[in-house]
């Protein structure tokens, strides 16, 4: 892989660029060269980094899907603009770190993500008595990515369950 190359990889997609490194730093460190530099744990920590950043994003879209299914389910109105307030700040937090590799991972592991949304949503609502809307979360993942991470907002003007 040449400089030029990598920095552009770290530019673009900086979640891609700590695997390529460590993987390059693990193969450097497999020749054994005669220098005072710990690369297993320089590439595992340069991982690590490529890791915290994915696992943000996961985070936030998580998040996004649940507060998604509180505005949309839970039968009491008035947190619904705090959610959808919330949303913004979340997606304003993916944006600084989303990465296509990133993007990819995500799309790829939404229907395990809204399990642990759907899962989370019910659990707030069922604490104060809102059983009927735990129920009737869909059991599948009603948005897309695209909604997600974009700028639409699920319908509010219509009644819950």
């Amino acid at each position: 892989m040449g400089t030029m190359h990598a920095h552009e990889l770290y530019e673009e997609d900086f979640f891609a660029w700590t695997r390529s490194q460590a993987k390059e730093l693990r193969r450097f460190a497999r020749s054994r060269p005669n220098l005072p530099l710990d690369l297993g744990h320089i590439a595992e920590e340069i991982e690590d980094l490529g890791m915290s950043e994915r696992s943000r994003v996961v985070s936030f879209v998580r998040l996004i899907i649940q507060h998604f299914l509180l505005a949309t389910h839970s039968p009491t109105a008035e947190p619904r603009r705090h959610w959808l307030d919330e949303v913004d700040e979340f997606r304003s937090q993916i944006e600084d770190k989303l990465t296509p590799t990133i993007r990819r991972r995500v799309e790829a592991d939404l229907d395990a993500l809204y399990g642990r949304a759907r899962r989370n949503a019910a659990r707030k609502v069922g604490r104060y008595g809102e059983l009927g809307a735990a129920a009737a979360l869909p059991e599948t993942c009603p948005y897309t990515l695209e909604q997600i991470l974009g700028d639409w907002e699920p319908d509010l003007n219509h009644e819950s369950a």
